[in-house]
């Protein structure tokens, strides 16, 4: 624990300040699970260490190895149109590339449709697929149905097959998860409620820390996607495109498949990483170099507002790890004779 105080202490200061109301934070290496800590308190008792927190986009990557593990097996194609898998999307120059890499030019009007594929279907079109980059939640609902295609299985079900040896990633709100704050952040066409129940693949998954630790640990391991996978999905693919709306808080960065690359990020000191945040505040980061792995589980969207500057975390993290990199990085997990374990067994 003690190559973590400086991470720990960061997250205790930011709980006592009452810039967050509580947080789970927890570390992992390739061999598991190292530190896994509860602060403050949500919905009138004190944080556990075991309680499920909204994670937000953080599903999209999830959903995004789901659907990886699928074209490692050759069951699909980066290549292969949507409108093959959807015959009334029109559009014939969106395929599952550009889903993952949030360049599809799909223009989604709400967060919380009565259908989303009827909503997907119906899309309008902001520009011509690969031209541009824009962030988009309805995408995922895209990769969804390809995975479907497949599978015969909806993405939750591969998931928890496939992604969740500990049972506790879920699209069910009966896990008592903790409240969010600042929901009216989102605009007041926003129901979460309704959100939740449509299990939306962008971001309506559940989990608890030591979950995505597990899966974190397992990605450093080699253990999730073959190590070639791997590689593809963590190598920049937006270079060059112009992202409509940037977001400032997300600078330097491309999208992998469907990877956040903060490779240019100007607050990191260390810029080799690879994770996804959420709305929420949720953090889930791979440091590949350096064999670890964090977790952080909040409940307050848009925690930059507070004052919460998440690059302080990364820094204190890193700053943190031991000081001779490992070289435990995924894609040398053949070289290194590392097998995929059962739980997580890939596909290739």
């Amino acid at each position: 624990m003690t190559s973590h105080k400086i991470a720990l202490d960061w997250v205790r200061r930011e709980v006592d300040s009452g810039r967050l109301p509580c947080a789970v934070f927890g570390a992992a290496t390739s061999s598991g699970i190292e530190v896994l800590e509860a602060y403050g308190t949500h919905d009138g008792r004190a944080t556990r260490v075991d309680d499920h927190f909204a994670l937000f986009s953080v599903t999209k990557p999830i959903v995004g190895l789901a659907a990886m593990r699928q074209v490692e097996r050759g069951l699909m194609s980066l290549r292969r149109p949507l409108a093959e898998v959807l015959p009334g999307f029109a559009r014939k120059d969106v395929t599952l590339w550009h889903l993952l890499t949030h360049t599809s030019g799909i223009f989604e009007q709400t967060l919380n449709p009565d259908d989303l594929v009827e909503h997907l279907v119906t899309a309008p079109s902001l520009f011509e697929a690969g031209t541009l980059s824009h962030y988009s939640n309805l995408a995922f609902t895209g990769i969804a149905e390809m995975v479907r295609d497949v599978t015969g299985r909806d993405v939750a079900s591969v998931i928890d097959d496939e992604l969740n040896p500990l049972g506790g990633l879920t699209f069910d709100p009966d896990c008592s998860p903790a409240e969010v704050h600042g929901l009216d952040l989102f605009g007041p066409g926003f129901d979460f409620p309704a959100f939740i129940r449509l299990r939306h693949p962008a971001g309506a998954l559940f989990s608890r820390a030591e979950d995505l630790l597990e899966l974190g640990s397992a990605l450093l391991r080699g253990s999730v996607v073959h190590p070639v996978t791997h590689a593809a999905m963590t190598t920049p693919q937006t270079t060059g495109l112009v992202k409509l709306q940037p977001d400032p808080v997300n600078a330097g960065q491309d999208w992998g498949l469907p990877w956040n690359l903060r490779h240019s990020a100007p607050g990191l000191l260390e810029r080799r990483l690879y994770g996804h945040g959420g709305a929420s505040g949720c953090q889930w980061w791979m440091y590949p170099d350096h064999d670890a792995c964090f977790v952080l589980l909040i409940n307050v969207v848009a925690p930059s507002l507070r004052g919460v500057d998440i690059d302080n975390l990364h820094n204190a993290f890193t700053t943190g790890l031991p000081t001779t990199p490992f070289s435990a990085a995924a894609p040398d997990a053949l070289a290194s004779g590392v097998a995929p374990s059962a739980a997580f067994g890939s596909g290739a």
